[in-house]
């Protein structure tokens, strides 16, 4: 994308990251002087600039800068925690107190406590995170204001507009704990995203595209998002109906990723030791399709979900959750993994760049629509219809009738169905179309078959 960029500012730069990491220590030292047996501390620093445009008016500039610092103390199984926006030092004197009275009356917990020490990361690669921008706010509403004139543009029948933001964000986060471990991360976020409404005889429909990446060299450029949001706003026009069926489903890759955010929290440490998941005591099972390899990248780099180490100081590593469709390994954090007698796997906070492999034809979209021949390609999803429990999956949907592998006509208002089981089993192809913008990295996911619910 054009345009300067500017001095880093100072929320992340040697000064204030040394700053903050005093801070964290003085809290623990504290924690340790009022009696606690263990304590880990967070920071956080932030700031960024947001503006939003409609109908090439300026509806919005907001200017964000915030900061707090939480600390959990630990008494042997007893804890506590607290949190404060004030970094004085009375102030986070008085949050070790709270954090220390509170876990005076708490259970013991034998599971509660710092991540293992062995775990703990040692190495801090740079992973290529932190690209401050600062366009200022004249030059941000004039991107905004380009993005939505050329969603507008595009064709007569875009009729209105949501507005178009751009957004930039900076942070530095800071861990430490009583092990010893004292851990800093800087990162920023950039975005631009456009939202329009196209009209023809038959109605409204809305649609929207953005981008997003760690440096704003990288986010696509203003012209783009805007085309892109007013073409998919104008295909959607003239949507019909379908009657019950079942046939393929083809998970355009921005919605695809919502499945394997079903599947993870069906392996979540939380949701197995409640015995609350479908895929409960799966561990070596198949639960996908033959060739699917579902895999964590943590060290890519400048990528959305990258990170050397969680949110309790463990490193993080590269690591196959599923392999030829089989279940290798759960997503934990260190009190999950003792709730369950393993061990952690580095996902305190979450996953870090997970990952669905292409198959092995790695078709774009075009050659999926040719593999499914006729079915219905989804390309927005509604509600949220799964029962992580029971594997039981509904959600309304819009997109697309297909036959013979070409596009016929827009569809809305329909429901697709199935259980989460049958439908990563029944997964026929992943595509190479991946959409890298997130943390969940996915090409677009063909199903086998699930029912289709209309009039």
């Amino acid at each position: 994308m054009s345009g300067a960029i500017a001095a880093t500012p100072a929320v992340a730069d040697k000064q204030t990251r040394e700053r903050i990491s005093a801070l964290v220590e003085f809290v623990l030292a504290e924690a340790k002087k009022s009696g606690a047996s263990a304590a880990e501390a967070g920071a956080n620093v932030n700031q960024g600039l947001s503006v939003t445009v409609r109908l090439s008016e300026v509806e919005t500039v907001e200017h964000t800068r915030d900061k707090g610092m939480g600390v959990t103390v630990y008494f042997g199984n007893r804890s506590g925690s607290a949190s404060t926006t004030d970094f004085s030092a009375d102030a986070l004197r008085e949050s070790v107190r709270a954090a220390c009275t509170i876990a005076k009356y708490t259970a013991e917990d034998d599971c509660a406590g710092l991540a293992d020490p062995g775990r703990l990361a040692k190495d801090f690669p740079d992973l290529d995170l932190h690209h401050p921008w600062n366009p200022g706010v004249d030059r941000a509403i004039e991107l905004a204001r380009t993005a939505e004139t050329s969603a507008r543009e595009f064709d007569a029948r875009i009729a209105n507009s949501e507005g178009a933001s751009l957004s930039t964000h900076e942070g530095l986060e800071v861990y430490g704990n009583t092990h010893g471990f004292l851990g800093t991360v800087a990162a920023t976020r950039h975005s631009l995203s456009v939202s329009v409404i196209a009209q023809s005889d038959s109605g409204m429909q809305r649609d929207y595209w953005y981008s997003s990446a760690r440096a704003a060299r990288s986010l696509d450029a203003p012209e783009t998002v805007g085309r892109e949001a007013g073409r998919r706003s104008v295909r959607r026009l003239d949507s019909r109906q379908l009657s019950t069926r079942e046939c393929p489903v083809l998970y355009e890759a921005p919605v695809a990723s919502s499945l394997l955010s079903h599947f993870i929290g069906a392996v979540r440490g939380s949701s197995l030791y409640r015995r609350a998941s479908f895929l409960l005591d799966h561990l070596g099972k198949p639960v996908f399709a033959d060739f699917v390899r579902i895999h964590e990248q943590p060290h890519l780099k400048g990528a959305a979900g990258s990170a050397a180490f969680d949110s309790e100081g463990v490193a993080t590593r590269a690591r196959d959750i599923v392999r030829k469709g089989i279940l290798q390994g759960y997503v934990l954090d260190s009190y999950s993994a003792r709730k369950l007698k393993m061990n952690t796997t580095g996902n305190a906070g979450g996953v870090h760049n997970l990952a669905i492999t292409p198959g092995p034809d790695a078709l774009d979209l075009a050659g999926l629509l040719q593999r499914m021949h006729t079915g219905l390609l989804v390309t927005e999803l509604i509600g949220f219809g799964v029962n992580t429990v029971t594997g039981d999956y509904s959600r309304g949907a819009a997109g697309f009738w297909v036959e013979n592998g070409e596009i016929q006509y827009p569809v809305e208002e329909i429901t697709i169905a199935g259980n989460l089981r049958d439908i990563f089993l029944r997964i026929r192809e992943v595509g190479g179309d991946v959409d890298t913008r997130g943390n969940i990295r996915s090409g677009s996911i063909l199903i086998e078959r699930m029912t289709v619910a209309g009039n």
